[in-house]
C-alpha cells in the first residue's frame, strides 16, 4: 500500500488512538504493552475512564490479534494495510470495538478510525478502512472471547497449558474477561514496603488501593500509567511489584540473622524484599549473570535506604564461580517462559517457539543444583518460576532430586496458602487472582 503523508492535523487523543499507538509498536518493534501503555498514558493525560478502555482496547487487541486479522483480511482479500502497521494497528482496534465491545456505538468506532486513518494517510486509504469496517459491521458478527483467544495462540501452547492447568484455567491466564477473579484489564500490583520510611509515612493514594489477598504488604491499583511515578516513589516507599511474586518471596521464610543468597536477583525487587526480612544481623547475596541488572539493582536498595548487599556476576548454567557456600536459604528465581503473566504480558504470544520450554527447563535444572550447592547441608532452597508449564514446574522439581529433596513451606504465608505439610504451590488467577506461578521449597541433601 502506497503511503503518503501524514496531515499536519494533531492527533485528537482519545483511548483508542492511544491503543492503536500501543499496538503498532508491539505488532512492529516486539514491544512490551504495559511498557508502551504506560508512556502513552503519561504522555496523553486521558480521564480515568478513558485511561481503562486504552488498557483494554491495548491488551484486548494484542491478545486476539490473530483472530480479529483474520475476520478483517475476509472483507478485504486482497490484503488489510499490507506493508502499513499502523494503519493495520487502527484497524485492529476498530475490529475489536465492533466485535467484542458494546460499549462503543459502531458507527463511532468507524468513523473516529476512518478519521484517523485519513489524517495519517489520506482519503485513499481511509476509504478502504471505511469501506472494510462498515462490512464488519453490517455482518454484526461477534468473537466468542474463549473460542477467539484459543485461536490466537499457537496449538502447542494452548495443548500444553491446557495439559498443565486445564482449559477453564488456561483461559484465565490468558485474559478471558467477565469473572469476578479475572478482570477485563489486568490489575498493576503496587507494593508498599513497610521500612520505617513506609511505615511512617504511607502516601495518600494508599489509602483507596485495594488490598492484598496473599501479601500484607500488596496493594492492587487500576490501570494508571507508570507507577513509579506516584508519589512516594522516590523516597523509597513503595516498590512496584505483583502479589504473587511477593508471596512468593515470603515463601522462602527468610529470618532475622540468616545468611541468603538470592541466586537470579534480576532487578532486586525479591532481594529487597529479604533485605528487609533479614534486618542488620543477617547477610544478603545477590547473584545475576547481567551486569547491568545488578547495577539497577543496586540503585534500587538506594532509592530504599537498605544496605547494599554482597554481590556477584556468574553464570550459574556454568558453575558457581566464587559464591561462597553454608547459605542458610537460597532462592532461585529461574528464567522461564513468562507464560503464568499471559494476562498482563499477551506479547509472550508472539515470541515463545515449541521448545522454548524444554530449553529453559534444562536451564533452570542446571541453575537449580549449582545454586543448591551454595546452600548448607539440610538449608533451604526454594525454586519459582512464573510459568504454568509442567515442563518448567513439576518435572524440573523431579529432575533435581539427586541434589535436592522436598522440605514443606516453614513460612507462615507460605502455609496459609499451600497449606500445611506442602512443598510446592501453584499460585493462578482463578484461586488466587494472581498471575500464575510455580513455587517448590527444597533441602540440600547431605
Amino acid at each position: 500500500m502506497t503511503q503518503v503523508k501524514s496531515s499536519s492535523v494533531p492527533e485528537v487523543a482519545s483511548a483508542r488512538n492511544v491503543a492503536a499507538r500501543v499496538v503498532h509498536r508491539v505488532l512492529k518493534e516486539a514491544s512490551f504493552v504495559s511498557e508502551v501503555l504506560d508512556a502513552e498514558l503519561e504522555r496523553t493525560q486521558l480521564e480515568a475512564r478513558d485511561r481503562a478502555l486504552a488498557t483494554e482496547l491495548s491488551y484486548g487487541v494484542v491478545r486476539l490479534e490473530r483472530a480479529l486479522s483474520q475476520r478483517l483480511e475476509a472483507l478485504a482479500p486482497r490484503g488489510v494495510a499490507k506493508g502499513d502497521p499502523l494503519v493495520q494497528a487502527h484497524l485492529l482496534v476498530a475490529a475489536y470495538q465492533l466485535l467484542v465491545l458494546d460499549r462503543v456505538p459502531a458507527f463511532a468506532a468507524i468513523n473516529e478510525a476512518v478519521e484517523a486513518i485519513g489524517q495519517l494517510r489520506g482519503p485513499r486509504v481511509s476509504g478502504f478502512a471505511n469501506a472494510v469496517l462498515r462490512r464488519m459491521s453490517r455482518a454484526g458478527e461477534r468473537l466468542d472471547v474463549a473460542q477467539a483467544l484459543e485461536a490466537s495462540v499457537e496449538p502447542w501452547l494452548f495443548a500444553e497449558l491446557c495439559r498443565a492447568v486445564g482449559r477453564d484455567e488456561a483461559l484465565a491466564l490468558l485474559g478471558v474477561p467477565g469473572t469476578a477473579s479475572v478482570p477485563a484489564a489486568p490489575r498493576r500490583g503496587l507494593c508498599v514496603r513497610l521500612t520505617s520510611r513506609g511505615a511512617a509515612a504511607p502516601p495518600d493514594w494508599a489509602s483507596s488501593a485495594e488490598a492484598g489477598q496473599l501479601s500484607a504488604r500488596a496493594l492492587w491499583l487500576p490501570p494508571s500509567g507508570d507507577l513509579r511515578k506516584f508519589a512516594g516513589h522516590a523516597a523509597g516507599l513503595f516498590v512496584v511489584q505483583e502479589e504473587g511474586a511477593q508471596w512468593a518471596t515470603f515463601a522462602l521464610g527468610a529470618q532475622p540473622g540468616e545468611r541468603i543468597l538470592d541466586a537470579c536477583a534480576g532487578h532486586g525487587q525479591k532481594a529487597s524484599l529479604l533485605a528487609e526480612q533479614l534486618g542488620e544481623g543477617g547477610t544478603l547475596w545477590v547473584n545475576d549473570i547481567s551486569g547491568s541488572k545488578l547495577a539497577r539493582l543496586r540503585r534500587e536498595f538506594e532509592r530504599l535506604g537498605l544496605p547494599a548487599p554482597q554481590s556477584r556476576n556468574v553464570d550459574l548454567s556454568l558453575g558457581v564461580g566464587d559464591l561462597p557456600p553454608d547459605m542458610d536459604r537460597v532462592l532461585v528465581d529461574a528464567p522461564c517462559t513468562g507464560t503464568g503473566t499471559l494476562r498482563r504480558r499477551p506479547e509472550i504470544l508472539r515470541r515463545l517457539v515449541e521448545g522454548d520450554a524444554r530449553r529453559l527447563a534444562d536451564q533452570a535444572v542446571l541453575l537449580l543444583e549449582n545454586a543448591a550447592t551454595r546452600a548448607r547441608p539440610g538449608g533451604r532452597v526454594l525454586y519459582v518460576v512464573c510459568s504454568v508449564l509442567r515442563v518448567e514446574c513439576e518435572d524440573v522439581a523431579e529432575r533435581v532430586s539427586r541434589v535436592l529433596e522436598p522440605a514443606p513451606f516453614d513460612a507462615p504465608e507460605a502455609q496459609r496458602v499451600a497449606g500445611e505439610g506442602a512443598w510446592q504451590c501453584r499460585l493462578s488467577p482463578t484461586r488466587h487472582g494472581t498471575d500464575g506461578y510455580y513455587v517448590a521449597s527444597f533441602a540440600r541433601r547431605g
